[in-house]
């Protein structure tokens, strides 16, 4: 009997025994967490009355606040009363203002209209490219950040003000009033038929009520005869997941699984499937992606992937396999904060990088050899790990040296004065369709360039010399002296030369550039498709009925 009881007292202590360390392991935790909390505290009113200045404590406080944020994840982040407009236009893609994208001159640090949008405030009241914004009402943003303009330019629906600008192509200083409106970002900017039977949609961002830009815009070109379809997800950062999977719904069967989340709360747990009909389920599809593909973009490019109801192409994917929700805090605050990983149809998550905080915290990006295989609906293999993968990998064009310096670097100006200058000059131009800078125009371009002392790094002429300083320490300097100097000589900068090089390159540059003041981003998107190498590469496998077949099979 005594046995019996012993054995019995055992299997209770062994069953206890993982509460117990369960138990240890969170009353530790608090501990910690009631230890540290009470420091913080006891330090910073120690600073409040002992430090030599008197601290601002929404700063200071604010920036523990953020720095224990940024120890965590990049998407986890705090909003304070004051940045929930920041936060609500993050979500909703939408704010009060003129519709209008401005950025500092690197020439001469002025704060410029860089790109009105169409049919907004700024467009409406005359404001161009270039021009350069003087005062806000009575106050001037002469030598202000494009924080503080863009904050200035904001406010209320309705409330108007006087905008006071100097346009470069006359010099002359222009008024202007202008009333601010609810400002939407265009989540579809542009979308049409590229031949007689391929349509094209670009998606820009996953805010409220996209899906339903997607479908109309999917309905719309069924009915001018589009029998394929390109669906541009590249540069998209993502956004709301419940949009991700109405897109997907568009060309997938009701109640099929999207994306599962899974994370410790409750909250974190949650499968979203398609909820109604379809448009199309067997239309041809092709989803453009690279880099900055990331987030809801990849839900929606990996579920089609999974389902093998598209062809993905392009290059992998940003990897951001989390999912953000929010909480409100005290004060009219919010935190924006990670609650789990998202999976995708076929069970696996794309998250690249592991953010590790059990032990201190580290960041591991997720080797290839590492990853997972999963399937896909119908067989084909796909990894997990490191983003999406494209079915057909395409890699874009790459700008040439002289042009990055010249349309990316500090030198940008040069192209925004001539585009200014031919925007004055020309008050009309053809359609995205059909317009191409001409050779004249290009030549007084180049003119502009050689005369405004514009110069760039050389990339070969570096190289020489770092190969002449390893030749001379080698010892082999005396026997290859001639055929070095011949390389020089050969390799000498020539600015027009260069210009004359990369003509055509450039030209689409401008070309694109003037486009967008006439017909804004559309008609720059619309005029980009044409020299658009990804593009080109996924009408021409939607052409190649069996090629297209053969890569949806395993």
């Amino acid at each position: 009997m005594k046995t019996i009881r012993k054995r019995a007292l055992q299997a209770v202590a062994v069953c206890l025994w993982p509460l117990f360390l369960q138990a240890q392991t969170d009353g530790d935790h608090n501990f910690k967490v009631a230890k540290n909390l009470d420091v913080f505290t006891s330090l910073y009113k120690a600073l409040d009355m002992l430090y030599v200045d008197t601290l601002d404590a929404d700063e200071t406080i604010g920036t523990g606040i953020n720095a224990m944020l940024r120890s965590l994840d990049p998407y986890t982040a705090y909003y304070p009363a004051e940045k929930q407009t920041d936060m609500r236009y993050r979500m909703t893609g939408k704010y009060a203002g003129i519709g209008a994208l401005i950025r500092k001159n690197l020439q001469t640090g002025r704060i410029i209209v860089d790109e009105p949008q169409a049919d907004m405030p700024a467009a409406e009241a005359g404001v161009r490219k270039g021009d350069v914004i003087l005062a806000i009402d009575d106050s001037s943003m002469v030598d202000k950040t494009s924080d503080y303009v863009s904050s200035r330019l904001r406010g209320e629906a309705g409330t108007s003000f006087m905008l006071k600008v100097k346009r470069p192509s006359t010099g002359k200083t222009l008024k202007m009033k202008i009333t601010r409106r609810a400002i939407s970002q265009p989540t579809v900017p542009y979308y049409g038929m590229f031949d007689d039977e391929v349509g094209y949609i670009s998606l820009s961002q996953f805010t409220e009520d996209c899906a339903k830009d997607i479908r109309r815009a999917v309905v719309d070109l069924r009915k001018q005869g589009m029998k394929q379809l390109v669906l541009d997800l590249r540069n998209n950062g993502g956004g709301l997941e419940n949009e991700a999977v109405s897109l997907v719904n568009i060309f997938v069967q009701k109640d099929q699984l999207v994306v599962s989340n899974r994370g410790k709360s409750q909250q974190g747990r949650k499968d979203y499937k398609t909820t109604v009909e379809p448009i199309d389920t067997i239309m041809p599809l092709v989803v453009l992606v690279n880099g900055e593909t990331a987030s809801a973009s990849e839900i929606t490019s990996g579920a089609l992937q999974d389902l093998d109801r598209a062809v993905i192409l392009g290059t992998r994917t940003y990897g951001k396999g989390l999912v953000q929700t929010s909480v409100d805090l005290p004060y009219n605050a919010n935190l924006m904060y990670t609650v789990g990983k998202y999976y995708i149809p076929s069970g696996r998550c794309i998250q690249a990088v592991n953010y590790n905080h059990s032990r201190g915290g580290y960041v591991e990006h997720v080797a290839d050899s590492l990853t997972r295989e999963f399937t896909t609906a119908h067989g084909r293999k796909v990894r997990d790990g490191g983003g999406i993968m494209p079915d057909m990998e395409v890699r874009p064009d790459t700008l040439s040296n002289l042009t990055a310096y010249l349309t990316l670097g500090d030198s940008t100006e040069c192209v925004l004065n001539y585009v200014v200058d031919y925007v004055a000059k020309h008050p009309a131009i053809s359609p995205p369709s059909t317009f191409e800078l001409s050779d004249e125009d290009f030549e007084d371009f180049k003119q502009r360039v050689l005369k405004s002392g514009f110069s760039y790094d050389h990339q070969s002429g570096k190289f020489i010399e770092e190969l002449e300083k390893i030749v001379k320490f080698e010892g082999y300097y005396d026997d290859a002296r001639d055929e070095l100097e011949a390389l020089k000589k050969k390799l000498t900068h020539n600015l027009a030369r260069d210009i004359d090089h990369n003509r055509d390159e450039l030209k689409e540059w401008l070309s694109k550039e003037i486009i967008s003041c006439y017909y804004y981003q559309a008609g720059e998107i619309e005029y980009s498709l044409r020299h658009d190498k990804q593009m080109s590469e996924a009408v021409a496998l939607l052409k190649d009925t069996e090629r297209y077949r053969k890569l949806l099979r395993p």
